[in-house]
């Protein structure tokens, strides 16, 4: 049931709570701060299908718990750490998906489909949660869960309900869905396969250019190629900028002020050790021993849960530390054991368990001198964020009074001057000085090239909380430099076609005698530099071969081929050697991957499209201000987009 609850809800937030229950029991991790106030409380509506409302509560839950994974795959150590453009994508697929759930839970309905009490009461009383030491169902704990997570016997009637008539209604689809051999034997032969390439690059650096251009060649090449010879619009302006960073770098904070703060964040500079732990929970202890005996390396896990049975738990838990573990004996067993070695079987509260810790991260704990200046920029933020307000409207009375020159020093303002150019860069072809993150730069440098010369400056406000006015006070109009202009840009540029073209000719050369000739490899004379590859798969690119060049080789249809192509500061040319097709009863276990990828794709889609048609019987009613808020609060943007 575990896999399927997590298969048909897609990680759906009924998926979670009952699949959570089961995790918890197993391995006794508690389900109080998973569940905490879901189902107690109404809260707004994000989202209304049917007579279905989707809570705000729901959507954020869901959220919270997508973020850390998400996170995960890009590598990041936190979900702060996810664009913002990132984050609004998550959360808008996130209410898709629970608008789909939704959509499910009506179409059962419509179609009739009601579970008998007695199966709800079955599938509850299975749950291990729920069940004693004895192995049966146990009314006061079962009590006990619900009151600890706030969750009424009702809810969790319906929810039961709701996800076994789900079940009856999407299983055909999912068992009906199975990728046809030939579409596997052909997905299996490409990605499986390895080639091997002849190549040789012809880099632009290495052609010697002997001749010197003449007057009439340089006049010529700045005639042919004006845009690499244009001067840009410069304009002068003087910028002035008001934000928590400009008052914060004026604000003095002191060392006991820092020393306080460093005490109150001591969890986050003294990290306990945390390690990534695979984990079994089954009934019986002979069915722990044999899962404990096929469990011999970490390529196994995979096979482990296949095994694991429909009434196991087999999870990874990913950065846990041991304060995360509420059983104490398990916990321990869990931190004193060595990296990828099977452990087991335990007797825990839930049953029986084994487990596998995949990766250790050692418990660090960082210097006070290391994050001091981090301390210092934070603290000065926070309280330069409380003056900013005052401080904006002292700025905006100064400027309407008299411009920008009668600024008052002490409001923390950070004023720069100069020419630049629409692409902020100066007339040495760096970047101007204008203070702000990027985003701060190019509004303010847009402002520069919208506002009139000489027109009053204006307060204005612009992204990550900045302030600015500007007063253009000159312009210097763009144009296309003369060959006096130009000088001795024009006789390098000529220098650098030069030697392009003629590693163009080069290589030209070589692709023409290697597709006369039946390869590189045959060219007679051998060329100097010819490189011989190691085996490469679309799964596995090779480093040092050039994408641009991997991409045209896997396009080529048979051995002996040749193509061309530029990769950075040189043309490269590659023959393709050899062509190698494994047998798939070589590779059985690359061979059921790939089955199983296109049977879970096609399943996938045909219950996108399942959902899409759902959606065109029972339209979604988004709540947009509900929305836009939840998202303003994952993104920190107050005008995140909602639903359309």
């Amino acid at each position: 049931m575990l896999s399927f609850l997590y298969r048909v809800f897609v990680d759906s937030w009924v998926g979670r709570i009952v699949a959570g229950l089961f995790f918890l029991a197993f391995i006794g991790f508690g389900v109080g701060d998973v569940l905490l106030n879901i189902g107690t409380e109404r809260a707004d509506v994000a989202a209304r299908v049917g007579n279905r409302p989707i809570l705000v509560q729901t959507y954020q839950n869901a959220l919270q718990t997508e973020m850390p994974q998400v996170a995960q795959s890009m590598h990041l150590a936190d979900p702060s750490q996810i664009p913002a453009a990132t984050r609004e994508q998550v959360a808008q697929q996130v209410l898709g998906r629970l608008m789909l759930q939704a959509e499910i839970a009506e179409a059962a309905d419509r179609h009739g489909l009601i579970v008998p009490d007695s199966v709800v009461r079955d599938e509850i009383f299975s749950i291990p949660a729920f069940k004693g030491r004895d192995g049966q169902f146990d009314r006061a704990l079962f009590n006990d869960r619900l009151r600890r997570t706030g969750m009424t016997e009702g809810r969790l009637i319906e929810l039961v309900q709701q996800e076994q008539a789900s079940r009856v209604l999407l299983q055909p689809i999912r068992d009906g869905v199975a990728a046809p051999d030939v579409m596997v034997r052909r997905v299996f032969d490409f990605e499986a396969q390895t080639r091997t390439i002849d190549l040789v690059r012809v880099p632009f650096a290495g052609q010697a250019v002997t001749a010197t251009p003449t007057a009439a060649q340089l006049a010529r090449y700045q005639a042919n190629h004006p845009w690499e010879f244009t001067v840009p619009e410069y304009r002068h302006a003087r910028i002035v900028v008001l934000s928590a960073d400009t008052i914060g770098q004026r604000l003095d904070v002191t060392d006991a002020d820092l020393h306080q703060a460093y005490e109150a964040q001591a969890q986050t500079f003294n990290q306990p050790e945390r390690r990534n732990v695979q984990i079994v929970t089954v009934p019986t202890e002979d069915r722990a021993r044999a899962l404990a005996a096929q469990w011999t390396d970490g390529g196994a896990w995979a096979g482990v849960q296949k095994n694991a049975g429909k009434d196991a738990a087999a999870v990874e838990l990913p950065g846990i530390k041991m304060s995360d573990v509420p059983s104490a004996d398990l916990g321990k067993q869990i931190f004193t054991a060595p990296a990828d070695a099977t452990q087991g079987p335990i007797r825990s509260e839930g049953g029986w368990v084994v487990f596998r810790v995949t990766s250790i991260a050692a418990a660090h704990v960082t210097p006070f001198d290391e994050v001091k200046q981090a301390l210092h920029d934070r603290l000065a933020h926070e309280r330069a964020q409380a003056l900013l307000p005052d401080r904006v409207q002292k700025l905006q009375d100064a400027i309407a009074g008299g411009g920008l020159d009668s600024i008052p020093a002490d409001l923390g303002a950070t004023a720069v001057s100069g020419d630049l150019d629409a692409q902020g860069q100066t007339h040495e072809g760096t970047p101007a000085p204008v203070p702000g993150s990027d985003a701060a730069r190019q509004a303010i440098i847009a402002r520069v090239f919208s506002q009139a010369k000489g027109a009053n400056p204006e307060l204005v406000q612009g992204p990550d909380g900045v302030w600015y006015a500007v007063a253009v006070d000159g312009v210097t109009a763009g144009h296309v430099q003369t060959l006096a202009e130009a000088g001795p840009k024009v006789a390098t540029a000529w220098q650098e076609a030069a030697r392009r073209h003629m590693a163009d000719q080069q290589a030209t050369a070589y692709y023409t005698q290697a597709a006369a000739q039946g390869g590189l490899g045959h060219v007679s004379p051998a060329i100097a530099g010819l490189e011989h590859s190691q085996p490469i798969s679309p799964m596995q690119p090779a480093p040092e071969i050039p994408r641009e060049v991997a991409a045209l080789i896997f396009r080529l249809s048979q051995p002996g081929q040749s193509v061309m192509t530029q990769a950075g500061d040189a043309y490269v040319v590659a023959t393709l050697t050899a062509i190698n097709h494994p047998d798939p009863a070589t590779q059985k276990n690359l061979y059921d991957q790939v089955r199983a990828g296109l049977g879970q794709s096609m399943g996938d889609d045909i219950e996108m499209s399942y959902g899409a048609a759902l959606e065109g019987i029972v339209k979604p009613k988004p709540n947009n201000g509900a929305i836009q808020a939840v998202m303003a609060e994952v993104t920190g943007h107050q005008n995140a987009g909602a639903a359309q």
